[in-house]
């Protein structure tokens, strides 16, 4: 009998999004059943799969202890319901720069705490959050609408995060960097978001996506940052299903973290050609086999 996967999006994106859609018939390709379910859809029976990949599960910030809830009862779920709660919170940016990651210097500011604006700009983000919605770009010289985005994120009791804002993004972008079962997959850049708008779903800012070949020192880093975060869970690599290392350069160049994503990223199958989403297939594949 063939192994059945359940993609989980959310009911907005009932088949994900274009990046994504395609995942079941790479997966019938190497034989496995794949389908595409909201994770919170009360009809579907997750303990049946296999095992359950999160993929757009993109509503769950205002929804995050239903969400982790969630995970934890799902008897298979990628990644990890601990990675996912650990995570889902950028509380995990401070965690790392701790252990000696370079992070993009980042200051959380729970609801209540007083923050000094860095000079110059800067960036004013929740702490828990996906798609970049409620990020949002500042400059020091004018901190009254700063103020006034902080005094909203805190009035639903949630923690900001601030960053100065990293200038080499409007040159170059982000780059994102892929790994399927700890083994680098692909790389694309991504332009600024923080002045564009959401899609049609609300879900996630649009964003200008193009391929990339990451230069040998943001894979260094990149790897640097799996193999610190997995000493740090006590994980093996190989059972992180998916990772995606956003690196941006600081201003003296160097590669700097500004997010980790091990719970329900994008991961740029559309700007890599087929082959991506075939490896994605086959690490699904070895995970079921583990």
């Amino acid at each position: 009998m063939r192994p059945e996967v359940l993609l989980a999006t959310c009911s907005e994106l009932p088949s994900s999004n274009e990046d994504d859609s395609p995942l079941p018939a790479a997966l019938a390709e190497l034989g496995v059943r794949a389908s595409w379910v909201a994770w919170d859809d009360p009809a579907v029976d997750f303990g049946r799969a296999d095992l359950v990949v999160l993929r757009s599960t993109w509503d769950y910030p205002n929804r995050r202890a239903e969400f982790l809830r969630w995970c934890e009862s799902v008897p298979a779920l990628a990644n990890p319901a601990g990675v996912v709660r650990w995570n889902t919170d950028k509380s995990y940016l401070v965690e790392l720069a701790d252990l000696g990651v370079g992070v993009v210097r980042t200051h959380l500011v729970e609801p209540g705490g007083e923050v000094e604006w860095p000079a110059g700009e800067f960036v004013v983000k929740p702490s828990v959050g996906a798609g970049s919605r409620d990020a949002a770009r500042f400059d020091s010289t004018t901190p009254a609408d700063a103020e006034a985005h902080l005094k909203w994120l805190h009035s639903r009791d949630r923690t900001a995060v601030v960053q100065p804002y990293q200038r080499a993004v409007d040159r170059e972008g982000e780059t994102a960097l892929v790994f399927l079962c700890g083994v680098y997959s692909h790389g694309f850049v991504k332009g600024p978001m923080l002045r564009s708008s959401t899609d049609e779903s609300g879900l996630f800012v649009s964003e200008g996506l193009s391929p990339s070949h990451p230069a040998a020192e943001l894979r260094r880093a990149a790897e640097d940052v799996l193999d610190t975060t997995c000493k740090l869970l006590d994980l093996s690599r190989s059972e992180l299903l998916y990772a995606r290392v956003d690196l941006v350069r600081g201003e003296g160049g160097e590669p700097l973290l500004l997010e980790l994503e091990l719970s329900e990223p994008s991961l740029g199958f559309r700007q890599t050609g087929p082959d991506a989403r075939l490896r994605f297939a086959s690490a699904v594949r070895a995970h079921l086999n583990r």
